[in-house]
């Protein structure tokens, strides 16, 4: 997966009005991320999934919010398959197996506060 990360690249976003899908660009065969926002109490990351890419199944420690920017994914959470395309969100639980694949490339927003 590719990163596009850093403060200084995050601080250009303070205080503007931003198309929050034109942060981020597809790339052939690949998994894109972009870290908006990085603190300690949470983050807020963009991704970019070409076609057929997906992240295998894993858990995290706390509760994740996936927003569908564009696209369609399949998102998977305690073995129960969800179809998401644009508009559509659902929460990830914490601590539950949850997997991502894209039934075509689809861009997302991952929020996930700590607590």
């Amino acid at each position: 997966m590719e990163h596009n990360k850093g403060q200084k690249d995050t601080d250009k976003l303070l205080g503007q009005a931003i198309e929050l899908i034109s942060l981020i660009d597809y790339r052939e065969g690949s998994v894109v991320s972009r870290t908006i926002i990085d603190k300690t109490t949470g983050t807020c990351t963009l991704f970019a999934f070409d076609g057929g890419q997906g992240l295998s199944e894993h858990t995290a420690p706390f509760d994740a919010l996936v927003y569908i920017l564009d696209g369609e994914a399949e998102v998977t959470i305690s073995g129960k398959s969800l179809h998401l395309k644009d508009g559509d969100m659902v929460i990830m639980p914490a601590d539950e197996p949850h997997a991502l694949r894209a039934i075509k490339k689809f861009k997302m927003m991952l929020v996930m506060i700590k607590s």
